[in-house]
Parts: structure tokens; sequence; C-alpha cells
């Protein structure tokens, strides 16, 4: 084991905190609370409160008749839980996934976006928020939380409160201010497989009424899976992230707030591996085993946490998105009007191994794309007397996307796509090379009015209404152009007919990789509203029940869709409907031991008709799905929050979910790899799918009734933490004990339940052991899965020639390492 950090990065980050922090600080001590942990923050009675701004206006949590989770920079400091993917293990109704940033799909209660891979034609259910900029593509999950204040993950439908509309919940990014007092803080971090990070930002004034902010953050790390062909340790960290920020407040009644961003992924990734086989309906000569044997090859492990691969085309997954914002706050009458304006982009490029072996089949799946988007939300928040708050708003955004893709099959791709029997199958030359070139653009343009009034009837009784009107336009082009040895060069629409009708070459190439071309179109008018009733039992204890009838805007597809049977494609199939939400909550939020405990409870009820949904097209070579809209779902379960801080010495916390899932009406979904492959008869229901297979594969499956994908029965986060008084080399401070911990039952991975890709439950262990100090000195090792638990994040059935090749995706494997942080430098007179 080598545990290293780079000099410079080391020496940067603590020049910036010895340069930046003010003389004042570091000799009184005086350390902000956001710096310390959440033990260190609460008194142990009665100051035990968070402030959030769920509903644009600062309050604390407890008021808010919201379920919501809140985690500060300290929280996710201390947790190493420097992205969403890492929030994951602190919010048990928190889902995230991802193959890589662009195939990657955030859900709150296991909803907000279709599983399988991404289809840039629809939008997420869950909105992630920076700052109050809305970001479109939720590749900003996948990057380090950079400069900031705290996260709020807000459950259920917030379409009357946000710009942009959210069925599944939203997750609030606040980034620190820049301060008018001089402050800086730096920190680094080591550990093995190459674990580097560090972390610095600094602020202060420019002036009586301008002052600045700068953060700066460099993650890298070993790639946890060993490439037997190249050598190279794949699925690294390798990002970097600035951001700066300018305040100007030329009174106390107008702020004005600019800021950029600007951040960098190159890591040399994402490679998922063989976890193992499953039978399909396919004789078995075209199924894996055989296969494999046909080619001399075997994995180089049959076990995936012996984390290695031989796949053997370039990875690479650079992804380069920043923006900026302008914010204007301007208190006028009765409240606060508050303008941003917002231009963000994307530029993805990225290089895969889509047959995930290391046989040339299908060298190339690539999808580099160019995003940009605009957003304007202008608001008012305010108060109308004594008991009214309301907040009203407008909100525009335009994005476009261009991605190049490219679907390139290799001089193994005949043998292992065709029948055995045919004689095609035997020459490699009537694959190699065979390339499906797909430009796609995309234009989305959504507006919309929104409001909510928060009227307090009497001191205990509050009615909260909301309202929005939404109008969304989206226009696409998909052009398929596919070319090889036997191939014209040029886009055939009937691909079955004129001079190569009887060309069995072309009739082979056909049935892997097909032209097409589409242009669809979607357009709509939505209105939803909801209506909240919130009740204050006693002075600490408060009850709420929300009704929300909302939507989630349709969508096109841009991934390509199935042919008729003269060739074209399923005109059809280009768009998918809006969702359609009935959302019920009830919630009770209290606090009691002198506030030093909180118990928060809330019951759900969503059901969702014309859930989008990821299908398989059925053909042979093509790995990507489309949308289709099934009849029904519903998600409805229990949730419970306590947390308990009986002295400044120890607080601990669990968060727990049961959430009860399911399709409640999908009669033609995409059947289960275990009853795909054999003789298609068409309208076959198969008692029991997905079950023992059968002799005949269905065109599709009836699995209403069957788990919703991605979402787990039982979850659970916990945790404690415990500190005491100890004096180090004349500095008085604390020594700590901390843990973390989650676990999470089987889930399922497929679009459609399979057995086998159900993946088993599991639970993660996470301590750390350190020294902090009132001055702002927090030194602590960590150690994170520390029992080195096998896990997969993902499960995938997707894979070429469907022969029953199951990829997987292994979760990190242990680590640790040491954790060196400072707002304040000793060294300064």
């Amino acid at each position: 084991m080598s545990i290293s950090v780079s000099a410079h990065a080391l020496a940067a980050a603590l020049a910036v905190a010895l340069a930046f922090t003010s003389p004042a600080q570091a000799q009184d001590g005086a350390a902000s609370d956001e710096d310390r942990p959440v033990a260190a923050q609460a008194a142990p009675s009665g100051d035990n409160v968070i402030i959030v701004s769920a509903r644009r206006r600062d309050e604390s949590s407890q008021d808010v008749p919201i379920a919501l989770s809140v985690v500060d920079v300290a929280t996710l400091d201390n947790t190493g839980s420097f992205n969403v993917s890492r929030l994951t293990q602190l919010q048990p109704t928190l889902q995230f996934y991802s193959s890589n940033p662009r195939n990657s799909a955030i859900n709150i209660r296991g909803l907000g976006a279709p599983f399988g891979l991404t289809n840039d034609g629809i939008e997420q259910g869950v909105g992630i928020y920076i700052d109050d900029v809305f970001v479109g593509r939720v590749a900003v999950a996948t990057l380090d939380f950079l400069d900031i204040a705290q996260v709020e993950t807000l459950r259920g439908p917030q379409g009357t409160l946000y710009g942009k509309n959210t069925t599944a919940g939203a997750i609030n990014i606040t980034s620190k201010e820049p301060s008018f007092d001089f402050e800086g803080r730096a920190e680094v971090t080591a550990g093995n497989l190459e674990f580097r990070q560090a972390k610095a930002s600094v602020s202060g004034p420019l002036s009586d009424t301008v002052a600045v902010r700068f953060g700066v953050a460099t993650t890298d790390r070993r790639g946890t899976i060993f490439n037997v062909a190249t050598g190279t340790n794949v699925n690294e960290l390798n990002n970097l992230g600035l951001r700066g920020s300018l305040l100007w407040k030329p009174s106390d009644a107008i702020k004005v707030t600019l800021a950029g961003d600007y951040n960098r992924q190159n890591p040399e990734c994402c490679a998922q591996i063989y976890a193992r086989y499953g039978s399909t309906q396919r004789p078995a000569n075209r199924q894996f085993p055989a296969l494999s044997a046909a080619f001399g090859y075997s994995p180089p492990s049959l076990d995936a946490f012996d984390r290695v691969t031989d796949v053997d085309a370039e990875l690479a997954a650079r992804s380069i998105l920043g923006g900026a914002s302008l914010k204007v706050e301007w208190d006028v009458g009765p409240g606060t009007l508050t303008s941003v304006s917002a231009w963000r982009f994307w530029d993805w490029t990225p290089s895969n191994d889509r047959d995930f072996t290391g046989l040339p089949i299908t060298p190339k799946v690539n999808n580099p794309s160019q995003q940009e988007q605009f957003t304007q939300e202008v608001r008012y928040a305010g108060k109308l007397g004594d008991r009214v708050d309301f907040v009203a708003g407008v909100f525009g955004f335009y994005q476009t996307i261009d991605t190049q893709g490219i679907q390139e099959q290799g001089p193994a791709a005949s043998r292992w796509l065709l029948a055995p029997t045919s004689p095609l199958a035997s020459n490699p030359a009537v694959l190699n090379g065979l390339v499906a070139n797909n430009t796609i653009g995309f234009k989305n343009t959504s507006v919309a009015a929104f409001g909510q009034a928060s009227w307090k009837v009497t001191d205990a009784l509050t009615i909260q209404p909301g309202i929005r009107i939404n109008y969304d336009r989206k226009t696409g082009s998909y052009d398929s152009v596919v070319t090889g040895t036997a191939s014209n060069g040029t886009r055939q629409l009937v691909i079955f007919s004129g001079p190569f009708a009887n060309d069995p070459w072309i009739a082979a190439q056909r049935g892997v990789l097909a032209p097409q071309f589409f242009e669809p179109a979607f357009s709509d008018w939505n209105l939803s509203y909801d209506l909240t009733l919130a009740y204050q039992i006693a002075p600490d204890i408060r009850s709420y029940a929300t009704y929300a009838k909302t939507f989630k805007t349709g969508g096109i597809n841009l991934s390509g869709v199935p042919n008729d049977a003269a060739g074209n494609p399923l005109l059809a199939a280009g768009s998918v409907k809006p969702e359609k939400v009935d959302h019920f909550e009830v919630g009770l939020k209290t606090q009691f031991w002198d506030r030093r405990a909180t118990l928060n409870l809330a019951g759900f009820w969503t059901e969702i008709r014309d859930y989008q949904a990821t299908v398989n097209n059925g053909q042979l070579g093509v790995l990507r799905g489309y949308l289709a809209n099934a009849g029904k779902v519903r998600v409805r379960g229990i949730e419970a929050d306590v947390s308990v801080r009986p002295s400044e010495r120890f607080n601990a916390y669990v968060s727990s979910a049961y959430t009860d899932h399911e399709y409640v009406r999908f009669v033609d979904a995409p059947c289960p790899p275990e009853l795909a492959g054999g003789t298609t008869v068409t309208g076959t229901q198969v008692p029991g799918a997905p079950g023992v297979p059968g002799a005949l594969s269905p065109a599709n499956c009836d699995i209403s009734g069957q788990w919703l994908p991605g979402i787990s029965n039982w979850a659970f986060s916990y945790g404690f933490e415990y500190n005491e008084p100890v004096a180090i080399f004349g500095l008085d401070g604390f020594a700590y004990v901390g843990f973390d911990g989650n676990y999470r039952s089987k889930f399922s991975s497929n679009p459609s339940r399979s057995i086998y890709t159900d993946i088993d439950g599991y639970a993660l262990s996470n301590f750390r052991l350190g020294y902090r100090t009132d001055d702002g000195l927090n030194v602590f090792a960590w150690v994170r899965n520390a029992f080195d638990i096998d896990y997969f994040e993902q499960l995938a059935a997707n894979t070429g020639g469907n022969t029953g090749l199951i990829a997987g995706q292994p979760g990190d494997p242990r680590t640790f390492g040491l954790t060196l942080a400072s707002s304040f430098c000793p060294l300064l007179p």
C-alpha cells in the first residue's frame, strides 16, 4: 500500500490558507460554525436549529412542511462525501447510478429518471440547483462539491417552488458567499489507491461594497480495476474544479452576485467487467460459453471482485463543464425581487469498449456531445401582513445538444453476432469495419409561471396552495449513416429494397446496424398544482399533509427507434407522452428532550401514469434502448429520521426508509434476458415471468406487479460521533471518534426484473478518528468500507448479441487515508 500526496497540491493549499487568513482569526482562534462538525455546532439544549432556503426564504428546517435532509459542509468533509454519489450513503432515499458521467441518473424515492442508458430527449425528474441555477445535465452530479455551504435534498414534487419542474424532488446546493472579512481554508487528503485530494478557498473584501471568493478542488485516485490487456488501472478519478464569485452590495437593499466555475474530469474510465453468465433462450452455440470457446477466449477472471478486465479498446471519460451566473436580489416593498441569469456548457468526450471483453466485437460505442443551456428566473418572495408569505416567479430554459455518435464492429463481430450455422459467421470481413455514424441534434425550450402562498389561518393552522403553468417544446433529429466494406455508404431509408435487396452481406449488416433517419418533435402545455395543510400541534411538534397533481414533460427518442417490416423507422415511437403524477404525503416533525433530539416522519404514496421507461428494440447488434410509456407505476413508503445530541460530547442519527414499488400495469415491456433469444411468439404470456426459461420467447412481457429498477425495499443510514476535550502541544481541542454506516436491501438492476441482475443487499461501514481545535485545525484518519464488503453498484444485461454475458460495476473496495484541514495559520504572528 502506498499513501502519497502531491507536494505541489499540499504546498499550494496551505499557502492559500496562510496568505488569506486574517491575523485576527489566527490569533483569536475564531472558527465559523460551518467549519465545525455537527456535534460542535449545536449546544446541548435549545439551539439545535438548521437554517434552510427550501421555500426561497431562510427558516428552520423543522418549520418547513416538506420532507427534506440537510448536510452541512462539515459533515460532507468529515464523511468524505465530496460528490452526490457519496451523498447517497448519508441519505437512504437518494439513489445515484452512473456508468459514466453521461449515463448517470439521480432518483429520489426511486423516481426521477428511467433506468438504463441515457437518452438526451427526456428530462430528469430530480432537479439539481446550484445557487438557484437549474443544471440540465445530471453529469454535474459526478463532479466534486466545490466550496459549498450545505446541500438540501427535498423529497417529492417541487414544481410550484422552483423554476424547472421537478416531480421526484430537488437537490439544492448552496455555495459559500464572498465575505467582507478575510478568511481562508485549506484541506489535503492522502490515502491508499494513490488517493490525493486538495481543497482551498479564500475570501475577502476589495472595498466596503465589493467582496470576492475563490475556491479550488482537485481529486485523483488510481483506478480500482486492473486491465491486463494494457497493464493500467482503469476507472480512476481525475477531477479539477475552480469557482470564483464576486459580491457587490451598493446598499443594504441590493445584493449582486456574479459567479463562474470550470470543472474538468479526465480519467481512464469507465469499464464494466464480466460479472456472470446467465443462459438465454438462444441455441447453445449462440451463447457466451460456446462463442468464447470458439475464439479460445475466457475472461481474465470469473470473479468480478478480483477487479480485473481485458477490454481491448481505449477508455476515456473526458468531461468539461462550467458556466457563469448573475444573481440580483433587491429588497423592495414587502419582499425581495430576485433575478437569476445563467449560461452553462458541457463538453463530453468518451471512449468505451461496449462488448465488455478482450475480443474485438464492438470496440466503439461512443457518443461525444456538446451541450449549452441558458436559464432566466425572476421571482418575488415576500409577506402580506403577518399572516401570508408568498413566492411568485417566471422561468425560461433553452438547451441545445449536438452529439456525434459512432458504433463500430470489429473482426470478431461476424462470429459473435451472426448465426454460427451461417457461412457468413466464419468470415470476419462481413461485419469487420461496419460503422454507424449517428448525428443527433436536440433543442429544448421551456417557459413557466409558478407561485406558492402560505396563509397562516390561525397560530396553529397554515394552508399552502401552489400552482404552475408550463410550456415545453422539444425538437430533434437522428441521422444514422451505416458504412462498411459491402455498403454503398449512403443512407438507406428502405434497407431491403433496391440493388442490394438480395445481397446476403448487406442483409447481414443491416440486421446488426441499420441506417435510420427521423426528426421527432414534442410540444405541450401543462398545469400542475399542490396543496399543503400544516398544523402545529405543540411548540415543537408540527404536522403536514400534501397533495400534488404534477407532471414530467414528454420527450423525444434520440437513440434510434425500431424499424417496421419495410425497414422504415416507427415514427410513432419518436416521442413519449408526459408522466402524470398524483402524489400524497403526510408528515410529522418533532423536537423533544429540550430540543436535544428530533424525530421526523413522512409517509408518501405516488402514482404515475404513462411512466417513461427504457425498453430494448430487439435488434441484434444495437446496444441502446429507446423510450416508451408504461401504463402505471406506484411507489409508496414510510421514512423516519432520528437525531440525538444529549451533550456537546456525543451525537447520533438514524435515517430509514421503507419503499414499496411496482409496475402497476406494463403489459408490453421488454422481456428479461432469460426469456429472450428463442422462437418469438407474438402475444404469448409467460406465466410468472421472469422465471425459469421456457421453450418460447414472447415478443414482449407483462411485468405488471414487478419491482421497479434501482429501488430497495429497505434502506438505512446511521452514525455517531463522540469527542473528548484534550490539549495537545498546548492547543486546546477535542479528540473524537466517528462512525457512519448505511444499508440497502436487494434491488433490481434491469428495467425488466431478471433473475440474473438482482443485486443483493449490503451494508457499508466507515470510521474516522481525529483531533480538532476551536481554531479550525482538524486532523483525522479515516477508513471507508472498513470491512471490505464486495458489492455491485450496477449489473447490465444489454450486452452485444444477447449472449448471456452480464457485465457489472463493482463498488469501491476498502479505502483509507489521512486528512488535514485548517482554517487558520499558526505561523502568523
